[in-house]
């Protein structure tokens, strides 16, 4: 039965738009993503709509509040991680935020990377298919499907 896991990851970019604040999973023992950077994002509670998902996880983990966010697209993932989960995930970008970003959070040290370096960075194989659409300004709101077994991508389809 299909039952995925309802998340968001947001991508947000520094003052000058040429960084992206990225979580690098550091912290917890036995994490799917353990050593590799990652998003900010998480999971949706039972009484949150994504948007809310979103504003909630990035001051928890940036201690930020996003102001401009953008909808960049939706991805459905399917045997993710380990224990080869399903997941939807609501995917934004941030383009302005108040506040002092924090350099550390519970799941590992906060870090801006170079938009043009973010291939140089231990991340998930399929996050090299979806993150160009997520910083060009001329790609459309996108849906995607990317499957993994272990941790390669396996299958994935895009449309817009």
């Amino acid at each position: 039965m299909y039952k995925p896991i309802i998340g968001v990851l947001a991508y947000l970019l520094s003052k000058d738009k040429k960084k992206v604040l990225l979580i690098h999973r550091n912290k917890k023992k036995g994490d799917d993503h353990l050593g590799k950077y990652n998003g900010l994002g998480g999971k949706m509670e039972p009484n949150e709509t994504a948007l809310g998902t979103l504003k909630r996880e990035i001051k928890e983990e940036a201690g930020v509040e996003a102001k401009e966010i953008l909808y960049k697209g939706m991805i459905n993932w399917r045997g993710f991680g380990s224990r080869e989960e399903d997941w939807i995930g609501f995917i934004y970008r941030i383009d302005h935020y108040e506040g002092e970003v924090k350099q550390t959070c519970l799941e590992g040290d906060l870090e801006w990377v170079s938009i043009n370096r973010l291939e140089t960075v231990p991340m998930w194989e399929g996050d090299n298919l979806f993150l160009p659409y997520i910083f060009d300004d001329t790609k459309k709101e996108f849906n995607a499907f990317i499957e993994y077994k272990g941790e390669r991508v396996v299958n994935h389809h895009f449309s817009w």
